[in-house]
């Protein structure tokens, strides 16, 4: 394929460049200016703010590229200033003070003011305008601006609010322009603070972004970035061996062990912050103690690390990682098929009366996530177990899981960029929230209590022993860490995000 010059490139207009590297008419690394990357997700909203796709971690990498959050998070997880240059509370804790950053512009030239982080954080905590994190937003209110510093009076005392400042929801928008366009309007042509600007977009196929030349934290590598939404990993895979792609993620492992090998191509397989876990909802036969125990005890995790994910992996059995504050080695659930077989026989099953349900499972999202679970349903029928396998988009699981109607075991990959026991065992397992799907009274006392708790010894303490308690029950079975592995040419460099969040502003030329 012959070499196409930037000056061609200019030639055929931006829209059909763009059109042929689709297509894979163009070789994608003859402009330099240009970063493509072959996403696992498609974007469904613009707005990271409100609805699932908000609390959906894959696609903060995009969410990143084009706005800004309250806090800003390093790649090993560190926080560090956003658009707030500082923050903090007062010494009883009832105010909340946050120093605004100066000299940044919104993507259509207007400035950035603490107006547009009131009115975002109001925005936020208000029911009405959809946010799944609004019950953390609303603790805090009475804003008052003085110069560049906000205060606020604490309503209820949330331990992670600064936190969330870099999670989940916590991104600034322009509240002059969102105010004047509003929401469809803002979804038709949405602007941020970020290192990126939206130049193009086609709904499940790409989007383009170009480079903020006036960000604050200096201009971006690449001019141009396009994110190609390629959902099947087989097709991610032909789209970095073709060099159609100069980086992707989330492919089969034993591809990523044969893509870095090849000459052109480089990799990253890093452990994060995301957990493969199956959830349990409390609907028959999941009532039953012995199921939900037998069903945790039939897995054999180390043998799917070591035989599907070719080592790539942590067995886990609590909704903590490592690297989360409340991680406790202690609690495990052994991999025992006899005494899954004799927790069965107690309820009168196995093989010869199996006992039936529907798992759920994405296939592709993540890496041999389906074939995980076809390895789990293998375990089980062993021990007297028959599972029905259905296969569902990640957008249908968030529906799902909202409207409290999961399969009574469900696999999903959780993510927890920021570490904090609320923000796994919490809201994973606390029945108000609408990230759950058990839910019963026994364990939201327990929970509870935590919420509020200004005492972090105790509040860590207390979440180490919800996490065993939940691990007793079999109200959930967590299976594993996942490694992520990324495949790139080797004429750029990475840097792995512990969060998952391949950014575009990890990624450089190589030198």
């Amino acid at each position: 394929m012959p070499t196409v010059t930037r000056r061609q490139t200019l030639a055929m207009g931006a829209g059909a460049f763009v059109a042929a590297v689709l297509a894979g008419r163009v070789p994608v690394q003859a402009q330099t200016d240009t970063l493509t990357i072959a996403f696992n997700v498609n974007l469904p909203s613009f707005d990271p703010t409100v609805g699932t796709s908000a609390v959906n971690p894959t696609i903060q990498a995009i969410y990143r590229s084009i706005f800004d959050q309250y806090v800003g998070q390093k790649p090993d997880l560190s926080f560090e200033p956003g658009l707030l240059t500082d923050w903090g509370w007062n010494d009883d804790r009832t105010q909340v003070w946050m120093d605004v950053r100066e000299g940044v512009t919104w993507h259509d030239g207007t400035p950035f003011t603490p107006a547009d982080v009131v009115w975002s954080l109001e925005r936020a905590a208000k029911p009405e305008t959809g946010n799944p994190i609004q019950f953390v937003w609303s603790k805090i209110g009475n804003f008052q601006v003085d110069g560049n510093r906000i205060t606020a009076d604490v309503l209820s005392f949330e331990p992670t609010l600064f936190k969330w400042m870099a999670f989940l929801t916590g991104y600034v928008l322009p509240k002059d322009y969102y105010e004047r366009v509003g929401a469809e309007g803002f979804e038709a042509a949405p602007i941020g603070t970020g290192p990126y600007m939206v130049d193009a977009y086609e709904g499940n196929s790409f989007l383009r972004l170009k480079a903020n030349a006036d960000y604050w934290g200096g201009k971006p590598a690449f001019e141009t970035v396009i994110f190609k939404f390629v959902t099947d990993a087989t097709s991610r895979v032909a789209e970095i061996e073709s060099g159609s792609s100069d980086i992707t993620l989330e492919v089969p492992y034993e591809e990523y062990d044969r893509l870095v090998a090849k000459d052109g191509l480089d990799g990253v397989a890093t452990p994060i912050s995301d957990i493969g876990m199956i959830f349990i909802r409390n609907t028959e036969p999941m009532l039953d103690e012995n199921v939900r125990l037998a069903a945790h005890h039939a897995i054999d995790k180390q043998a799917i690390v070591d035989r599907l994910l070719r080592g790539y992996g942590v067995p886990i059995s609590t909704l903590e990682a490592p690297e989360y504050d409340a991680f406790d080695p202690s609690i495990e659930v052994a991999h025992d098929p006899e005494k899954a077989a004799e927790l069965l026989a107690q309820s009168g099953y196995g093989p010869d009366n199996p006992v039936r349900f529907t798992i759920q499972t994405t296939r592709g999202f993540k890496p041999k996530d389906y074939e995980m679970i076809q390895a789990i349903v293998g375990m089980w029928r062993r021990i007297g177990i028959e599972a029905e396998i259905e296969v569902y988009e990640i957008a249908k699981h968030f529906e799902l899981r909202a409207g409290h109607a999961l399969a009574p075991a469900a696999f999903y990959n959780w993510g927890n960029a920021i570490g904090d026991p609320t923000t796994s065992t919490g809201f994973a397992m606390f029945g108000p929230s609408p990230h759950s799907s058990w839910k019963t009274d026994d364990v939201d006392a327990m929970i509870g209590p935590l919420w509020g708790e200004a005492d972090e010894e105790k509040r860590i303490q207390g979440w180490k022993d919800v996490s065993r308690y939940v691990a007793e029950k079999g109200y959930v079975i967590p299976v594993l860490q996942y490694v992520q592995p990324i495949v790139f040419k080797d004429t750029l460099n990475v840097t792995p995000n512990v969060s998952g969040a391949l950014e575009p502003t990890l990624v450089e030329r190589a030198s």
